[in-house]
């Protein structure tokens, strides 16, 4: 009995270390360590289950490879499997579209790959004819939902979810922008598109 039970266990572990399986529209969220600013990030977003979540890519064929494309900075591009997943060395996630709605993958790759090249969003500003990493997606899907929202926009927060202050990083950042802090505007974050209903987080990725 000892042994059939040591051998269920190592199949479980065995099955668990599988790499994963990645598919076109996948999303990876990631725990970059950028220093302040990916602190600033994680101090004013709630992401699933507790999780913190500062950037986000979508699986894309592309040049016969899955390969993720990105909103990061200096501008929107496509970036190697492998290389987008060792920009951290904390697990990423896989969120996957629930199956009714895999339909709108295709339109969104379109819409995204028609976006290569445009700038970073610095400012974090909707429709400022540049994108951050989760702005790209949102935009993405909601062209490819005949123009409905996916995901969500919600008013931007730049207060700590500890203190309800603003983030001290997040001051200094507008600062040198000379722009005012956003409080309030409508925009979109990993971390919050990592809750929605119209996707299932799958889990950690497995390398």
């Amino acid at each position: 009995m000892r042994k059939i039970v040591a051998l269920i266990g190592l199949c479980c572990t065995l099955s668990y270390a599988q790499p994963t399986a990645f598919k076109e529209g996948d999303l990876i969220f990631q725990n970059l360590k950028c220093g302040p600013l990916c602190d600033a990030i994680n101090e004013v977003t709630y992401g699933y289950e507790g999780l913190n979540f500062n950037h986000i890519g979508m699986v894309i064929e592309h040049e016969g490879l899955l390969q993720v494309i990105e909103a990061t900075s200096p501008a929107v591009c496509i970036t190697p499997m492998d290389q987008f997943l060792n920009k951290t060395t904390e697990p990423a996630y896989l969120g996957r579209l629930i199956s009714k709605y895999e339909k709108l993958i295709p339109q969104a790759k379109a819409f995204a790959l028609e976006q290569l090249g445009v700038p970073y969003d610095e400012n974090y500003l909707y429709a400022n004819g540049k994108y951050y990493c989760s702005e790209l997606l949102y935009d993405a899907f909601k062209s490819a939902n005949k123009n409905k929202e996916f995901f969500k926009l919600y008013p931007m927060t730049y207060r700590s979810k500890y203190t309800g202050e603003y983030f001290p990083v997040w001051e200094q950042y507008f600062e040198k922008l000379d722009q005012i802090i956003p409080e309030g505007a409508p925009g979109c974050n990993p971390a919050s598109m990592s809750w929605s209903k119209n996707i299932t987080i799958v889990g950690p990725i497995v390398q």
